[in-house]
């Protein structure tokens, strides 16, 4: 039972890496020399796809840390 949560959490946190890189939002040189001209706007389409991924898979991922405390 304890193999089965480890090799999940292995996966889960290899997602939730992709995930991350994924979303590249202001990388660019520009805003870290303090040029972002970013404004606030609505996550649409494949955004809010990642967006939700990664918060569902990060939940996910740390339910199964705690639950591999507990066994």
């Amino acid at each position: 039972m304890r193999s089965a949560i480890y090799i999940a959490q292995i996966i889960l946190g290899i997602l939730l890496i992709l995930i991350i890189i994924i979303q590249q939002k202001g990388t660019g040189l520009g805003s870290g020399l303090g040029g972002d001209f970013s404004f606030y706007r609505t996550k649409r389409g494949a955004e809010k796809l990642l967006f939700n991924g990664t918060i569902l898979i990060s939940s996910a991922f740390i339910l199964l840390a705690l639950l591999g405390l507990f066994t």
